[in-house]
């Protein structure tokens, strides 16, 4: 039986990215798959003839540019381009346009607020101050506060040079951004209710979180970190569709060398003598490797596919305990043709970005208040966006597809989720989009509605979790996805860890498929063929 020298559990794109680069480096790589197709969230599948669907994850703009051009991806077929703004709709008719143009932006939010209009200008530099930060550490191994090893000891350095940049207020104040809600933090800018509303969505988005919950105010940092063609804060969309991102990265492992295997799931981690040396899929076929990499979250790697012999007390629960709360659902459309947003100018630019319905942080709060009650958001909040203004390719002629992401839905509701169930939330979304659309439900030819229940099935997104785990600062940097297991290595040896679940945390950015890549190719003594530390200064 062939023994290959590394595999790799998940072909999502961190699983893709981490076997991208270990190919590179010359090693045999298998990648596992259990579904049919590459990408887990990160795919477009044809799921009503002639549209393609960006079925999970929808926008593009946290993958590091540094992974794209050291996998040359762009040789590889993926072009993104970036969105033009975006909008939230008003009750009363009206609407609020985040204008990709900084004077126009400035002149319509001076039609809601002159005094916001001054403050967006403060609170763009602040909170790109915060990005640059942050962004130094998306491709660095956390240091392990624990450990008295002269690398640790040199990540800390690192920090400790990034954050003496400095002053002492500037540093208070980056500790009170950590554990401020987004309401809060906004609210030392703007005043207008559109503008907290609007600039606020980004930091509820996949978290099981409310604008007023402490922490949310990293969510949005998150969110806004990206860029495209070196605009930061930027996003776009991926020509083809979020999946053109996975089949690039997959054809640069080939390119390499690599396999990847589909409708291969793996049912265990093999383990003898304190190493993993394999796994065994749920067919029952065994495969070897001197490494085994899951790019599976931290729950399904070590309460599923991993014996509990083989994981310490400890660390069961730690996993059992780890915070994933799913509070998302999604909603893919094909239409018959472009809708009518009588609240937007004829031929507003505004359509070509995201689009949104909730003008108050009152709603966006009420939105929570039924999640945490076990029931989708009556007035839920959503992020709606229509590709195919731009990317023709992923509908037939004249015809539109419309993603839309949506918060709140719980994991549970009474009852349990039905067929019945899952419809009936798809129909709120449709709803809330028609109250603004007047002939919104007349173009309508196919809906594709997923809840947690559906994320979890299909793509493995346990409890619907789209981050793998929540973005809370008990969760972050060497601490997650577990004090001591933050630097990508596992409980027993050559088993390694990829996933979202790990630092920097979720999001189409490749990071932590990266990060773990360097850290097996160091312990395999490969340095000469080791990713370097990038830094973004």
């Amino acid at each position: 039986m062939k023994k290959h020298d590394v595999i790799v559990i998940g072909a999502g794109h961190n699983g893709l990215t981490n076997a991208a680069f270990l190919a590179k480096a010359g090693l045999d790589v298998v990648v596992l798959e259990k579904n049919s197709y590459v990408g887990g969230a990160t795919a477009s599948l044809e799921l009503h003839e002639g549209w393609i669907y960006s079925n999970c994850s929808y926008v593009c703009s946290l993958f590091r540019p540094e992974i794209y051009q050291a996998l040359d991806l762009g040789r590889h077929g993926l072009e993104v381009v970036p969105l033009q703004g975006s909008v939230s709709m008003m009750q009363n008719g009206d609407h609020f346009g985040s204008y990709h143009q900084p004077e126009i932006r400035r002149r319509e939010m001076m039609r809601h607020s002159k005094r916001d209009a001054d403050a967006a200008i403060r609170f763009d530099a602040d909170l790109m101050k915060w990005c640059r930060l942050i962004r130094a550490f998306l491709l660095r191994t956390p240091p392990d506060p624990a450990s008295f090893k002269i690398r640790d000891a040199m990540e800390f350095a690192y920090l400790l040079k990034r954050f003496h940049s400095l002053s002492e207020s500037q540093l208070y104040e980056f500790i009170r951004f950590f554990t401020m809600s987004i309401a809060e933090y906004l609210e030392q800018y703007f005043e207008s209710d559109i503008v907290l509303a609007h600039f606020s969505g980004g930091s509820i988005i996949g978290t099981g979180l409310g604008v007023y919950s402490p922490g949310t105010a990293y969510v949005l940092l998150h969110h806004a970190m990206g860029d495209i063609d070196g605009n930061v804060g930027s996003w776009g969309f991926a020509r083809g569709g979020m999946g053109s991102v996975s089949k690039a990265i997959a054809s640069s492992l080939r390119s390499y060398g690599g396999e990847v295997r589909t409708e291969a799931e793996v049912a265990t981690i093999n383990v003898a003598g304190g190493r993993a040396n394999g796994v065994m899929l749920a067919s029952g076929e065994q495969i070897s490797a001197k490494v085994v990499v899951s790019n599976l979250d931290a729950k399904r790697t070590f309460l599923q596919v991993m014996k509990p012999a083989d994981v310490p007390d400890k660390l069961l629960h730690r996993a059992r305990n780890f915070k994933m709360r799913g509070s998302s659902g999604k909603v893919n459309i094909a239409l018959d043709g472009m809708p009518d947003f009588p609240g937007l100018p004829s031929g507003s630019p505004l359509t070509l970005g995201h689009m949104h319905f909730t003008d108050s942080l009152e709603r966006l709060e009420r939105a929570y208040d039924d999640w945490k009650d076990c029931r989708w958001s009556a007035d839920p909040y959503v992020d709606m966006v229509i590709p195919t203004q731009y990317d023709p390719s992923m509908a037939p002629p004249g015809k539109h597809m419309m993603s839309i992401f949506v918060q709140y839905c719980p994991v549970e509701v009474e009852g349990g989720w039905t067929d019945a169930e899952r419809d009936a939330f798809g129909a709120s979304v449709i709803d809330q989009i028609s109250d603004y659309s007047p002939n919104f439900k007349d173009l309508l030819l196919h809906t594709e509605i997923r809840t947690p229940r559906e994320l979890e099935a299909e793509v493995g997104l346990t409890e619907g979790n789209i981050f793998q785990g929540e973005l809370t600062l008990d969760q972050l940097m060497f601490n997650r996805p577990f004090p001591g297991y933050a630097q990508y290595r596992g409980p027993v040896k050559n088993m390694y860890m990829c996933s979202s679940s790990n630092h920097p945390g979720g999001g189409v950015m490749g990071a932590p498929g990266a990060n773990s890549a360097r850290e097996i190719l160091r312990d395999l003594g490969r340095k000469d063929t080791t990713p370097e530390d990038f830094e973004d200064d």
